[in-house]
C-alpha cells in the first residue's frame, strides 16, 4: 500500500516533453494531503471498528448472561410453582383429613349423646312405672286404711 511519505518522496525523471514540474509538484503535495488525510481516517475508522467490535463482544457476553438469567429465573418460577402446588394440595389433603376427623368425633360424640338419652329415658320408664306402682301401693294403702276406717265408723 502506497504511503503519503511514498507520494512525497516520488520523484519522476525528465522527459523532452515531460510534464511542467512546479504543476506535477502543486499536484503530487494535493494528492499527497487528500492521501494523508484518507489514511489517517482509514486508521482511525479501523480503530473505531476494533472499538465497535470490542464492545459488540461485550454486549453479546452480557446477552447471553441475560439468556442465562432468564432461564434460571424461568426454571425457578417453575419450581416455584410447583412447589406451590405441591404445598397446597398437602394442605387440601390435610384439611380433609381434619375435617373427616372432626365429623368422625361429632358422629361419636352424637351416639354417645344417643347411648346417654336412651338411658335416661329407660330410666325415666322405670321412674314413672315405679312411681306409679307406689302410688298403687299407697292409694290401696289409704283405701284400705279409710276402708278400715269406715267399716269401724259404720259398725259403731
Amino acid at each position: 500500500m502506497i504511503t503519503p511519505l511514498d507520494i512525497e518522496n516520488k520523484e519522476f525523471r525528465r522527459g523532452i516533453r515531460g510534464y511542467r514540474e512546479d504543476e506535477v509538484e502543486d499536484f503530487l503535495d494535493d494528492l499527497k494531503e487528500d492521501f494523508e488525510n484518507l489514511y489517517k481516517e482509514n486508521i482511525e475508522l479501523k480503530d473505531k471498528i476494533n472499538m465497535l467490535s470490542d464492545q459488540i463482544s461485550k454486549f453479546k457476553s452480557i446477552e447471553d448472561t441475560l439468556k442465562n438469567t432468564l432461564i434460571v429465573a424461568q426454571n425457578t418460577a417453575e419450581e416455584l410453582g410447583i412447589s406451590a402446588s405441591k404445598k397446597a394440595q398437602l394442605i387440601i389433603e390435610e384439611a380433609e383429613i381434619k375435617g373427616r376427623r372432626i365429623i368422625e368425633d361429632s358422629n361419636n360424640e352424637v351416639i354417645g349423646i344417643k347411648k346417654e338419652y336412651e338411658e335416661i329415658r329407660k330410666e325415666s320408664m322405670i321412674f314413672k312405672n315405679r312411681f306409679k306402682s307406689m302410688l298403687k301401693d299407697q292409694m290401696k294403702y289409704v283405701d284400705e286404711l279409710f276402708g278400715q276406717e269406715e267399716a269401724d265408723l259404720g259398725a259403731e
